[in-house]
């Protein structure tokens, strides 16, 4: 779960050969962003609750690019309206679509993203940014009319309307 882990031993270390560190709670307490990235088993479903963010760096940063069902979705607004999380970035959700009237919409501490996590082949993710840079390029500055075209023409911007 930590991906703050420092000084993490490899295989091939003198002396560390078979330990696997336990995650801990003081990596998430000295971390700036923490970065889901568990599968979801019996475990790590809630995992990240209350509790959990209490334990992280005041103000960090939480993102989550495995499963939506490792994060308890109102311990995570009370979290950021509390100011124990600075911003949240979620790519997955409990339930997917997210729904319309769904408080992560319209909270200022939330980036929605739309499911772009499973772009992992380095040259899908390089054609979609090539793509939405020459999108960008061709804008005129200050020209309302076109940002609207943009939006529509984005890879991997998120539709409101289908909720991912």
């Amino acid at each position: 779960m930590w991906t703050a882990w420092p000084n993490w031993p490899t295989s091939g270390s003198a002396g560390t050969r078979g330990r696997v560190p336990r995650p801990g709670r003081l990596a998430a307490a000295q971390a700036d962003v923490v970065i889901n990235l568990m599968p979801l088993t019996g475990a790590t479903n809630s995992f990240f609750d209350a509790a959990r963010f209490a334990g992280f760096r005041r103000g960090a940063g939480f993102v989550n690019l495995a499963r939506g069902a490792a994060v308890v979705d109102a311990d995570l607004i009370a979290a950021l309206d509390a100011g124990q999380l600075g911003h949240a970035v979620l790519d997955v959700f409990r339930r997917e679509p997210l729904a319309t009237d769904h408080p992560f919409w319209r909270h200022p501490g939330v980036t929605v993203l739309p499911h772009v996590a499973a772009l992992t082949d380095p040259r899908s993710a390089s054609l979609v940014a090539a793509a939405n840079v020459q999108a960008l390029r061709s804008l005129a500055p200050g020209d309302r009319a076109a940002d609207v075209e943009l939006a529509a023409t984005l890879r991997g911007a998120v539709d409101r309307q289908r909720g991912y």
